[in-house]
């Protein structure tokens, strides 16, 4: 091996040994997951119109906090389409969407326009409340929010979590929980 490959090795394990300190280092400094029975931690956002949402103000209402990883991109688009469709019924629920992901209020407001959005969606792209509800991940060099989808009583206690969600069906399958949950109060 000439010194130069030797050298272009030596960097290259360098730099990966690198990145898997970094990625301990941002793993450990990921919130466990909120957990059916504690009360959701609390946070306020800034809307798809730069408005400010604190989690506190939808109290009396049942809340369907769901992360998604990036606007625009096909999985988040299906799933926000299916939380669309089905908005009527989560009124009629008493029940709220609220959407997380790490994109800026500019990439929420575009989404809502393409894609006829009315529902919330909130932008966190300093990363805070996603790592709070334990949904930051890695996508390549990317971070993101992890699928990951609270259901949250009209007292603030967290009643249902799903995680790596199938964005196809799950409209369907919170409000089936969400229709079971009501019916058993």
């Amino acid at each position: 091996m000439s010194k130069i490959s030797a050298i272009a090795v030596a960097v290259i394990a360098v730099l990966v040994v690198a990145g898997l300190a970094l990625q301990r280092t941002f793993a450990a400094d990921n919130a466990p997951m909120p957990e059916v029975g504690q009360v959701a931690p609390t946070f306020t956002l800034p809307n798809q119109e730069g408005t400010p949402v604190n989690l506190d103000s939808y109290r009396g209402k049942w809340v369907v906090l769901y992360f998604y990883p990036k606007d625009m991109t096909q999985g988040c688009t299906i799933e926000a389409h299916n939380f669309q469709r089905d908005l009527d019924k989560y009124k009629a629920l008493n029940a709220v969407i609220l959407g997380v992901s790490v994109d800026t209020v500019d990439s929420h407001k575009q989404f809502c326009t393409k894609d006829s959005l009315t529902f919330t969606l909130l932008a966190d792209p300093d990363h805070k409340v996603v790592q709070q509800y334990g949904s930051l991940g890695n996508f390549g060099p990317m971070q993101i929010a992890m699928r990951n989808t609270f259901l949250i009583d009209p007292q603030g206690k967290i009643v249902k979590v799903w995680t790596k969600v199938n964005p196809n069906v799950h409209s369907d399958d919170v409000l089936a929980a969400l229709a079971d949950l009501q019916k058993t109060a």
